[in-house]
């Protein structure tokens, strides 16, 4: 094996280790580029890697050790309690993980065996691969792949040229052979002699709740979730844009911390952010706010080419990356080192239609109200509407339907939200060969494939799919972040704050007739009443308009000398042709961004710098 490039360049990541001799190879090739090390009881090596020191809390008792790496405020007398009480058992510690609020990875060492678990959404990840007769585990594939040794699954990064990013179990698969990703509903099991297994630890609450008594739920969830990464910081900087991110704006200020909020006005006349931000802030009366003119916020595609973030995995949000850290770098400069955010927001707040999916059957009146509602609202089609609800396909024969489609138009931007998904597609400049591979892959699934959310219908399932794809987002901006000395934050994604949502009735939580009826209510005495009714949202669609008329010579450039050219996985003249004409913000850019995500992320692999702890 060669020298392992992603340890060296990663700012942060850790690896976990069996207690086991068999383990030292590994445990070897990670120490020259780990900053901290911590051994099992027994005294081989366990947890190694590079995480800011705040962020762990280690407890012992006897032969148990107990480690809490993330957001959190887990005390080392807690950790300690949890490891006195797992008493051998390392799935005794499931409920003290449970009742911690916050965003955090577990890891164990119980009695030889090793526990390690991330978050629900995905935030937190888990990805393991073996070499010979050892398993290890990490928080980033590109570490755990470049320190076994793993090689490049082609086959894999074609999946991530399809659109949309959320067709589980395949999108945010890792892309080397021998890595593979540990659902984020499961904890891993490592067992001296080397065998791993997975075990199920939670599961989506029945959404049996009452707004009102979900709201209450909510609000503590929330608070919990803000507090635990505010508490005992001078400072914290948050966005404030959307109803969402509004919200843990004004629960952050409700704490000691001085708040320092963001808002970035858009190019969209009708956009209105910038008023509702306004009116927050004046009755708050205790958040410095900033401003962002149009102008100087960097467009979609801005910065393509540029040396780029040393990432995991590629990211739909990298056409989108300077827009965004354009705000973390303003947080970086004003002190902070953490910013919060409402990703995650939209996908637990105003929910998934597909909801209706079930509910017409199980509560049908409900249902025909609210579908009159949505065809009136969005322009659905009845015919295709009628189509949707009738497709009672399991969620493996919708894969294998999927999988006979990729080659199809795109579904349009009217068509009805009931389906498992919007079928994704791949673009137009994909080769045959890349076709056949993502086919053979989806076949491949579809036999065993269950949705995330089994027999809770379409809408969990949905909503737990697009908070994964979210997720990758929150992961992609923290990697790019943490060099700026800046953790940004996604409250929305952690796990209770997800329970407390998904547990409200569907009827009662997703409705086109009120805009996020459940923060709306949950935020009643926080968000100042001038904007907790607010029923709008801005969107940058014109950003990416601009952008690409402004920065398609970028976007021209990336077609010269392709790395997806060179993997046989795009047809590079097609594909310099659709860069070279307008597109569609709608649907046409969709085809693009994908792509362009894989590219930027190939050529990021290459462009590494060597980086080693002394």
């Amino acid at each position: 094996m060669g020298d392992p490039l992603s340890p060296s360049v990663a700012s942060t990541w850790f690896v976990v280790l069996p207690d086991s001799d068999a383990a030292a190879d590994v445990g070897a090739r990670a120490r020259p580029h780990a900053s901290q090390e911590l051994a099992h009881p027994s005294g081989r090596p366990w947890l190694l890697g590079r995480w800011p020191p705040e962020a762990l809390t280690v407890g012992d008792c006897a032969d148990t050790r107990v480690a809490v790496l993330g957001e959190h405020r887990v005390t080392a007398g807690e950790a300690e309690r949890a490891a006195a009480n797992a008493r051998g058992s390392a799935a005794a510690l499931g409920r003290f993980a449970a009742a911690w609020p916050g965003s955090f990875h577990l890891v164990a060492s119980v009695a030889g065996q090793v526990r390690v678990q991330g978050t629900v959404t995905g935030v937190r990840r888990v990805f393991l691969g073996r070499t010979g007769p050892v398993t290890v585990a990490g928080d980033r594939a590109d570490v755990v792949a470049d320190l076994l040794g793993k090689e490049l699954d082609e086959r894999r990064l074609a999946v991530e040229l399809l659109t949309t990013g959320l067709l589980h179990p395949l999108s945010g698969h890792p892309l080397w052979h021998g890595v593979e990703r540990l659902p984020g509903d499961h904890w891993l099991l490592l067992a001296p002699d080397g065998r791993s297994r997975r075990v199920r630890r939670w599961s989506p609450p029945d959404p049996v709740v009452p707004l009102a008594e979900g709201a209450t739920a909510l609000a503590e969830a929330l608070t919990a979730a803000v507090g635990v990464r505010t508490r005992g910081r001078p400072l914290v900087t948050a966005d404030l844009g959307g109803l969402d991110s509004t919200a843990v704006c004004c629960v952050a200020a409700r704490g000691t911390a001085r708040v320092v909020a963001y808002t970035a006005a858009t190019r969209d006349p009708l956009g209105d952010d910038v008023h509702w931000a306004r009116r927050t802030v004046a009755a708050l009366g205790n958040v410095e706010h900033h401003l962002i003119p149009a102008e100087r916020v960097p467009l979609t595609y801005d910065g393509l080419g540029a040396p780029g973030d040393h990432l995991d995995a590629p990211c739909l949000m990298t056409v989108d990356r300077n827009r965004r850290m354009s705000l973390l770098e303003l947080a970086a400069a004003r002190g902070s080192t953490l910013h919060l955010t409402g990703l995650g927001g939209d996908e637990l707040l105003w929910g998934s239609a597909a909801h209706l999916h079930t509910m017409v059957r199980a509560r049908p009146a409900a249902a025909l109200h609210r579908l009159r509602g949505y065809i009136a609202k969005y322009g659905w089609s009845r015919r295709r509407v009628l189509r949707q609800l009738l497709d009672r396909r399991s969620y493996g024969a919708w894969l294998t339907g999927v999988a006979a489609d990729l080659r199809r138009p795109q579904t349009e931007v009217r068509d009805p939200l009931l389906e498992w998904c919007v079928p994704p597609r791949l673009p137009p400049w994909a080769t045959p060969d890349a076709v056949d591979a993502v086919r053979e892959l989806i076949l491949a699934e579809a036999p065993d494939a269950e949705p995330l959310a089994p027999g809770l219908g379409h809408g969990t399932h949905r909503e737990l799919a697009t908070m994964d794809l979210t997720s990758r987002f929150a992961r992609y901006i923290n990697q790019a972040s943490v060099p700026l000395g800046v953790v940004c934050s996604a409250p929305y994604h952690d796990d209770r704050v997800v329970e407390a949502c998904l547990a409200v009735r569907p009827w009662e939580r997703i409705t086109p007739y009120r805009y996020k009826p459940l923060v709306v209510e949950a935020m009643r005495g926080i968000v100042p009443e001038e904007s907790r009714t607010r029923s709008t949202k801005a969107n940058a669609t014109l950003e990416g308009e601009v952008g690409l008329r402004r920065h398609r010579d970028r976007l021209l450039a990336l077609c010269e000398e392709s790395r997806l050219g060179q993997l046989g996985l795009v047809d590079v003249p097609l594909l310099r042709e659709w860069c070279a004409r307008p597109l569609s913000a709608d649907l046409e850019s969709d085809l693009l961004h994908p792509t362009v995500a894989c590219e930027v992320w190939l050529r990021s692999r290459e462009a590494a710098p060597s980086r080693t702890t002394s």
